[in-house]
């Protein structure tokens, strides 16, 4: 499968301070994305180890990921490249993400770059159908965080 590229903004009704305390809570962003299972914090915004979960088609997904932030300058801007691989399906996942918050009168943009790569198994089931995974896990993220703003 190719790599995917994404790229989603949105306007949240609170001052920039605040939501990058949310949005660096890593407990309370893994709770948003329904395949987040376990996250263990290895040294606070630098290293975790997560698991994702997923049915994808005929396979069950259980994948370690070593989550590495490769950009941090508070409170504007956070980059990771989250690595790892299913062994029992044969399967490697690659995402790399930015997340940029911007000023904006009294609210704060959030803004979220970046593209994510299934390899293996997993991927002969087609571009389409990952691609339709990742749609979903971006809607529950973006979904979450307006919520989280209400």
């Amino acid at each position: 499968m190719p790599t995917v590229d994404f790229a989603r903004t949105i306007g949240i009704p609170s001052d920039q301070e605040t939501v990058w305390s949310v949005v660096t809570d890593v407990a309370t962003v893994a709770g948003w994305v329904s395949i987040v299972g376990q996250v263990e914090e290895i040294a606070p915004l630098a290293d975790y180890q997560a698991v994702l979960s997923d049915q994808i088609g005929p396979f069950k997904l259980k994948a370690d990921l070593s989550v590495n932030v490769t950009e941090l300058d508070p409170p504007e801007r956070i980059g990771f490249i989250a690595d790892g691989e299913d062994r029992q399906v044969g399967s490697r996942i690659r995402i790399a993400a930015v997340l940029v918050l911007r000023r904006t009168g009294g609210s704060t943009e959030v803004e979220v770059q970046g593209s994510y790569e299934v390899t293996g198994r997993v991927a002969t089931l087609g571009a389409g159908l990952i691609r339709t995974k990742g749609d979903k896990i971006l809607d529950e993220f973006f979904d979450s965080i307006s919520q989280a703003f209400v």
